[in-house]
């Protein structure tokens, strides 16, 4: 397997390591530390995709994260990852890649280029409904980039998540950001660096230069030995920082495995909260534009550095260059130590003198000043020759006769563009800079500072001192050191570099209209007169300009394309490019896959369950499952050939008659301690809480500020300052969230703090007559007499040789005792109980029957009998408001609303269906009248089941100016076409004055 460019000696690539891959189905061969990219040049590769608009021919532009063209899918089934750019991604044995070139000129569109301008789409979406329609179709069928994975799941652990806390980060692992680092890990202070690449070291990787005297890759090696050994410091190489968040607060996503079906985590999403941050972020090339200039073969200048130095691979033979600063010298003399052909430099600049182009021309490479590239010329295959011309004094108009260069390779450097997006993400607003030709960051807003080519230092001496200086800074900001820099390394032998000019777009002998395409956005196919024409059209702003023609909307996010076209919006405005300013960046900077963001949290992980220390023996003995607020709860336990109803109906009637045992772990607990938690359970509850007595429990009600109802639950007071409190099971963590909102924001000066406490205790509920008998042959040091420990109090001592708390509360309107013990004694508790009560016939009962039984007793869950809009007093539970509170309590301004005290109002009520045998479906509505067809709802059933005890259905429902209608008849309409009659009947079904539970 050939390569036909690449060099026989040089770079950074393993050529011991061969590599074979497929591209498009072509086998190819590359070497350990190519990237794909670097082995599709040197195979010969020229067209790696094509545009997304018309479907022109791409080849490769760039060397990094700024590549617009070479868009591929890797891997393929279910691993297939989409959309990756091949520059970034590292050749692997076996590596299948595809190109992702779509676009609507691949079926060809491109010949219809002069009836697609820019605004197409919306002029189309315009023009008629039947239009849009029909071209909707059309385009959605054709339009986009790659294809996602087929069918089937990533494996589970392809991706993971990971959270730091540190001193200082440092983004960007070139020579800025290695100095700052180095700076802050000898101050002491713990440094976390990130580099998008797989080493550490930036443009010194490509770069002839020295540090210190010795060469920058050397001094890379030894500084990041340096780091290595220091414990307090994290490097995170193939790590791209793309989101920066409020309060220093970074993502990363870190590329730890490429080829797929290994065991390892594929990649890792990294949360990082930073006390300071150094952005080293380094510069993107900028190109320029001119007519041609999307042929294949037409590259940055640092890009055919780059891969000549590090990667061995020269893509031509005969290289033209055009320039507006220093930089493209580096690249001829590359390219002609590599042994190929310099054409020509084209300098934009009418003196050019520095010492970058008086050692081309000392080299003999022909430079030719004040020169404008006007046009490449060639066809699917790349590039064949270009055309220049003398520039005017200003740049922006040819002075001269056109030149031909024939050529196979241009390479163009129009200066270059810092890497300011996080620093914008940051809040720091980009300004344009007249002196460094480009937009840096401004003004920070959070606790960072920009160094290096990031903030426009463009040479390498002051690259390493803004580093140097930032780190150190850096620091002493968060703590470490006095600001100072140690030992800062020094850039040697570096020759220095002449002002940068400006040149956006390269005139030609046509106006942007009529001249052959000057492509702005080479991925997005926008070109100069796309603006230009946004422009004439009224579109003055640099962000409608931008969603009108597209310019920056691709997956390179414009970091080639931007400056170029708000430079020529600027000029077709009349006005500076610092006046039109910049589109804001915003995360990611570079796209991040969705299954690095959902991490672990796939599958059988994305809602995950929950399970009760008891669990175990609930699954030995048949328990039927249902899913409540994340937990597992046994439903109901049915023993051989029983359906439900007979399973619910035989656990009912054991509480009733007998003993059941209810597994409640589930119950929201949370522990509340401090000097003011009975004051703030005071004002967090209707209820009155100050004078609570210690070892006693209360029924406490919350609601929103608007007073509709948020939860309850019964809150035991264990101390002089110590509360807990139980919640409903699937409003636990709202509660909590709740809790916390309100101590934090709105009441800081009480001195309470609350920890949940849910997992900690595992609970069992003993219910029934025969409840008090089964607790004492457990065995317990609690004296358990109805004079010693009465309904709503609480004891603690020891049940089955086991510290426990005991509350004597009840949800079942039987005599109840639930036992709390340490989680990890809740088996053996639940053991011990159902031992102890085997010669009482105890019956472990599901969440089915409890429903059955708190119903009989008009008990409410929030949640079900509840929707968000109920009072208080809607659901008969004004008793629990204690009116005149010192404070008030929160909602209780609310519950004065007119409209909360209307009669009209749905109230909870009980209905007793006439006919004994229907059981209502829950949600069914209910009307005043017996009649199928339409009629005004009178409210709806919350709650139905059949009353084993009382051998009949019940339900409870919410009626209008429901508690006045008692003894009335309201009709329920079925699905099969009955109506059925039901009367209005209190909701408290069974022992209506609460004896048996207080016995």
């Amino acid at each position: 397997m050939a390569e036909p460019h690449r060099l026989s000696a040089g770079g950074r690539i393993r050529r011991s390591q061969p590599l074979a891959f497929r591209f498009d189905g072509r086998p190819m061969q590359g070497f350990a530390g190519d990237t794909l990219a670097s082995a599709l040049l040197a195979a010969g590769v020229g067209v790696v995709g094509r545009s997304f608009k018309y479907g022109r021919p791409r080849g490769i532009v760039g060397a990094g994260a700024e590549e617009p063209n070479a868009i591929v899918s890797v891997g393929s089934g279910a691993h297939r990852v989409p959309n990756l750019r091949a520059t970034e991604v590292p050749l692997y044995d076996g590596l299948e890649a595809t190109s992702a070139a779509a676009g609507l000129g691949k079926r060809g569109f491109g010949t219809l280029a002069g009836l697609l301008p820019t605004g197409f789409y919306y002029k189309t979406f315009m023009a008629s409904a039947p239009t849009w329609r029909w071209a909707e179709r059309l385009l959605r069928h054709h339009a986009g980039f790659g294809r996602v994975p087929d069918s089937g799941a990533d494996p589970r652990r392809a991706y993971d998540k990971q959270n730091h806390h540190c001193d200082v980060l440092v983004v960007g692992g070139g020579p800025a950001g290695l100095a700052a680092a180095l700076q802050a890990a000898r101050a002491g202070a713990r440094v976390i660096l990130a580099d998008e690449q797989a080493e550490f070291g930036g443009s010194m990787l490509h770069l002839e230069a020295r540090i210190d005297g010795e060469p920058g890759a050397a001094w890379v090696e030894a500084a990041v030995a340096a780091l290595r050994t220091n414990p307090a410091v994290v490097l995170l190489p193939r790590t791209t920082v793309f989101g920066y968040h409020d309060h220093n607060f970074l993502t990363l996503l870190e590329r730890r495995v490429d080829q797929p079906g290994t065991a390892a985590e594929r990649q890792r999403l990294h949360r990082i909260r930073a006390q300071e941050t150094v952005l080293a972020t380094g510069a993107v090339e900028r190109p320029l534009v001119f007519a041609g200039n999307d042929l294949p073969g037409v590259m940055l200048a640092s890009a055919v550095s780059v891969y000549v130095n590090r990667y061995a691979v020269a893509p031509g033979e005969r290289l033209l260059l055009a320039t507006a600063n220093d930089n493209a010298y580096r690249a001829a003399l590359d390219w002609q130590r590599a042994g190929r052909e310099v054409v020509a430099v084209l300098d934009a600049r009418p003196a050019p003198g520095g010492a970058l182009p008086e050692a081309a021309r000392a080299a003999g490479i022909a430079v030719w000043p004040g020169q404008g590239l006007m046009e490449a010329r060639g066809g699917a295959s790349g590039v064949r020759c270009a055309l220049a011309a003398p520039l005017s004094a200003d740049g922006s108009a040819l002075a001269g006769p056109s030149r031909r260069f024939d050529c196979d390779l241009v390479a163009t450097c129009g200066g270059w563009n810092p890497a300011i997006h996080l620093a914008s993400q940051a809040g720091a607003k980009p300004v344009w800079n007249d002196a460094a030709a480009a937009f840096l960051p401004g003004e920070p807003r959070q606790r960072s500072r920009s160094a290096g080519a990031a903030n426009g230092a463009w040479s390498l001496a002051a690259c390493l001192r803004e580093g140097a200086e930032a780190g150190a800074a850096a620091a002493a900001a968060a703590g470490f050191g006095n600001g100072e820099p140690v030992d800062s390394p020094v850039a040697t032998d570096e020759p220095p570099e002449a002002p940068p000019g400006t040149l956006f777009l390269a005139p030609h002998r046509r106006p942007p209209s009529r001249a052959p395409r000057q492509f702005v956005d080479l991925q997005l196919d926008v070109t100069a007169a796309d603006v230009e024409l946004a422009a004439r059209e009224g579109f003055t702003s640099v962000e409608h300009v931008k969603r009108y023609t597209a310019l920056g909307f691709g997956t390179d996010q414009g970091k080639l394309g931007n400056v170029n076209g708000i430079a020529v919006l600027a000029k077709a405005l009349g006005q500076s490019i610092g006046e039109t300013g910049t589109t804001m960046f915003r995360p990611a900077y570079t796209p991040v896959a969705f299954g690095a963001v959902a991490g672990l949290d796939v599958g059988d992980l994305f809602d995950p369950e929950r399970r009760t220390p008891m669990h175990d023996w609930h699954v030995r003995h048949g328990a039927e499952w249902e899913n409540v607020g994340r937990w597992l709860r046994p439903w109901y336990y049915p023993r051989p050939g029983e359906t439900m109803q007979q399973a619910v109906r035989r656990e009912c009637l054991a509480v009733r008659r007998g003993v059941g045992l209810l597994d409640a772990s589930t119950l929201g607990k949370v522990d509340i301690q401090g000097p003011d938690a009975a004051e703030f359970l005071h004002r967090i509850y209707t209820g009155a809480f100050r004078r609570l007595g210690i070892r006693r429990c209360r029924y406490g009600l919350m609601l929103r500020e608007d007073g509709t109802i948020f939860d309850d639950g019964v809150t035991a007071r264990l101390g002089e300052r110590h509360y807990l409190m139980h919640t409903t099971t699937g409003n636990a963590e709202a509660v909590f969230a709740w809790l916390e909102l309100w101590r934090q924001t709105e009441w800081p000066q009480l001195k309470v703090h609350f920890v949940s406490v849910t997992d900690h205790w595992a609970t069992a509920a003993l219910a029934g007559p025969a409840a008090r008998k089964v607790l004492a042959a457990a065995g317990t040091d609690i004296d358990l007499s109805a004079e010693a420990f009465p309904f709503m109090q609480v004891r603690e001592g020891r049940v089955a040789g086991l510290p426990a708390r005991v509350f004597r509360i009840s949800f079942s309107g039987e005599i109840s005792f639930e036992v709390n013990v340490p989680a990890q004694h809740g088996e053996r508790l639940w053991a011990a109980l159902v031992a102890a009560g085997e010669p009482f016939g105890i019956t472990p009962y599901g969440t089915e029957t409890m429903h059955v039984l708190r119903a009989e007793k008009g008990y409410l869950i929030v949640g079900q009998d509840t929707d968000g809009s109920m009072t208080p007093d809607d659901m008969g539970l004004g008793w629990a408001v204690r009116e005149g509170k010192p404070f008030g309590f929160l909602g209780d301004r609310s519950l004065a609303l007119a409209d909360h005290r209307r009669p009209d109002r749905l109230q909870f009520v009980g209905l007793a269906v006439q006919d004994g045998k229907t059981v209502l479906p829950e949600g069914a509505q209910l009307v005043d009248e017996p009649t199928s067809g339409p009629a005004p709802m009178a409210g709806h059933v919350t709650s139905s089941y059949f009353s084993p005890i009382l051998d009949r259905p019940i339900a409870l429902a919410m009626l209008a100016g429901g508690r006045a209608r008692a003894g009335e008849t309201v009709h329920v309409p079925l699905a099969d076409g009955r109506i059925v009659a039901a009367k209005v009947v209190d909701p408290v079904f069974y022992d209506p004055q609460g004896k048996r539970q207080r016995g």
